[in-house]
């Protein structure tokens, strides 16, 4: 695997939260050693039969989640943060018409108001999944 193929593709945990790089496919995360069974099983449980056999990226997936279906009640329920880089108008006087990424987070249900056209109008790049572990405690 080449350096850029794993930008975006890690697991992070402390002590309430867990944190995926949004490039990971569910695929990979279900052969991926590093990430703990819970997180496999709650894939192939509630994740994988809403896909119909396609091998999205969580990337593709949250960006074009709609708030219907089963896996964005799963999501919900796991209290799933969004990490996006969003393209925003810099503020000051010197700055003025010049464009930077931001980084904000966003509850899921915030992030999937926001319609797609619109992501990709202000430059929506997802980052990081995050959701509780005390909630994926209770799910699986």
């Amino acid at each position: 695997m080449s350096a850029g193929s794993t930008d975006y593709k890690y697991i992070m945990q402390d002590i309430s939260n867990v944190y995926l790089g949004a490039k990971y496919t569910y695929e990979e995360l279900i052969e991926d050693e590093r990430i703990p069974f819970k997180i496999k099983s709650l894939i192939n449980r509630y994740i994988k039969p809403e896909l119909a056999g396609e091998d999205l990226s969580m990337e593709s997936h949250f960006y074009y989640m709609t708030g219907q279906g089963f896996a964005y009640q799963t999501f919900l329920q796991l209290k799933t943060r969004v990490k996006i880089s969003i393209l925003e108008e810099k503020k000051g006087l010197r700055n003025k018409g010049k464009r930077e990424y931001a980084t904000r987070t966003l509850a899921l249900k915030d992030f999937v108001k926001i319609p797609p056209e619109e992501k990709e109008e202000k430059g929506v790049l997802i980052q990081e999944i995050a959701f509780s572990k005390l909630a994926l405690a209770a799910i699986v």
